[in-house]
C-alpha cells in the first residue's frame, strides 16, 4: 500500500536519490542533468512549496511539490511537479501522487490546477494526467531542449478542481 505524507527534513537524502537520476537523462524535466543536490533540494524542499514523499513498504519511493502557478492574483491555481524512483515506475506510484495532489490542492484551497511545461515526448506523463482529468489546453514550441531528439515541444495542461 502506498502512503503519502508531508516531507520531512530527514526525508532529504531520499529525495535527492529520486531526483538525481530523474534529471540525469534530461528528457522530462528543465533542470541541468548534472545539477547539484544542494540546488535540487533546495528548489523541491523551498518554503513556497508544500512537498510530500510517497512510501511504499517503508521506503520513500515518490515525491512532488504543490505551489501557487503565480503570485498575487494567480495564486488561487496550484502548479505541482512530481517524480518516482526510476526502480518502481509501473508500480502506481505516479497516479497515487497524482490523486492525492489534487485532494490536497482543493483542501489547501486551490481552485485548479496547471502544469506549465508537460513535455511533449514524456507520453507516459501526458497519459496519466488525462486519465486524471487534466486538458492540454496549450502547446509551446521548442520549449525544452531534450537531450536525444533537440528542441522539443511542451504542453500546458489543466484541470478545475471539482467543488
Amino acid at each position: 500500500m502506498i502512503e503519502i505524507r508531508k516531507a520531512r527534513p530527514e526525508d532529504a537524502p531520499q529525495i535527492w536519490e529520486i531526483i538525481r537520476p530523474v534529471i540525469a537523462t534530461g528528457d522530462t524535466y528543465v533542470f541541468y542533468p548534472d545539477s547539484s543536490e544542494e540546488s535540487m533540494l533546495a528548489y523541491w524542499l523551498a518554503p513556497d512549496k508544500h512537498t510530500y514523499v510517497a512510501l511504499l513498504e517503508g521506503a520513500v519511493v515518490g515525491t512532488f511539490f504543490l505551489k501557487d502557478n503565480q503570485l498575487g492574483l494567480g495564486s488561487h491555481i496550484a502548479n505541482a511537479g512530481y517524480m518516482t524512483a526510476p526502480a518502481a515506475a509501473g508500480r502506481g506510484i505516479g497516479k497515487a501522487m497524482g490523486e492525492f495532489s489534487l485532494l490536497e490542492a482543493k483542501r489547501l484551497g486551490y481552485q485548479a490546477m496547471q502544469f506549465n511545461i508537460v513535455i511533449k515526448t514524456n507520453e507516459r506523463a501526458i497519459k496519466l494526467w488525462q486519465k486524471l482529468g487534466f486538458e492540454i489546453i496549450g502547446e509551446i514550441p521548442e520549449a525544452f531542449q531534450h537531450q536525444l531528439y533537440g528542441l522539443t515541444n511542451a504542453y500546458i495542461m489543466y484541470q478545475k478542481l471539482k467543488d
